[in-house]
């Protein structure tokens, strides 16, 4: 048990990465107050957590009743990351006077908590990880326990970002944030080329 516990948190932590979040974090927090920062912080980890665990109560169910396989759902994620990662590159105001475009009330919900906390990737992972025909109601809790770690851990991150954003300044934080978006972009292709991959294979089988 301690074994898969141990795998569970290894793939979570890669797909949500807690750390590569933070920069991101800064960037679309632009220079808001430390207090405003905690409250989105903590909004979007939280928004970020009720997605992912309602998507590994029901998410296996509603792709299955809605017709849509794993391969379409990975296509979309990839998409909506590549749009996101585009707006970080030329966007004036990333990390420089203000969050992205969409106003400061919204970054929390998005991107922050959706796509890059709860990104396709991770959500793909929850599917994975407590797949009905494969896992035990038990082993389903203790992934769902394993998760909630992992977003505890990305919380306490992103409570220190803005000691980090202090030392490395807003004109980092601004270059920061266009190789970020280029890495997200450079990302979101690499899931759209996996989805087609995986879905011409399961159409020729």
């Amino acid at each position: 048990m301690l074994d898969n516990a141990f795998t569970d948190f290894v793939t979570l932590w890669v797909v949500v990465d807690p750390i590569g979040t933070v920069p991101l974090f800064l960037s679309v927090t632009g220079e808001s107050s430390p207090h405003e920062m905690r409250r989105i912080a903590i909004h979007a980890v939280l928004i970020a957590a009720a997605v992912l665990l309602g998507f590994l109560v029901l998410g296996q169910f509603l792709l299955r009743e809605m017709g849509i396989t794993i391969h379409s759902f990975q296509i979309a994620g990839g998409l909506v990351l590549f749009k996101v990662g585009l707006t970080m590159i030329f966007s004036d105001h990333a990390g420089a006077s203000g969050p992205l475009p969409g106003g400061r009330g919204n970054v929390a919900a998005f991107p922050l908590a959706m796509p890059f906390i709860a990104g396709p990737g991770a959500l793909l992972a929850v599917v994975v990880l407590t797949d009905n025909d494969r896992f035990s109601v038990m082993a389903q809790c203790r992934t769902a326990v394993v998760l909630l770690v992992v977003l505890a851990m990305q919380w306490m991150l992103l409570l220190l970002a803005n000691p980090i954003r202090r030392r490395i300044g807003t004109g980092a934080i601004a270059i920061l944030s266009r190789v970020m978006g280029m890495i997200l972009a450079a990302l979101s292709v690499e899931t759209v080329i996996a989805g087609v991959k995986d879905a011409l294979r399961s159409w020729s089988a």
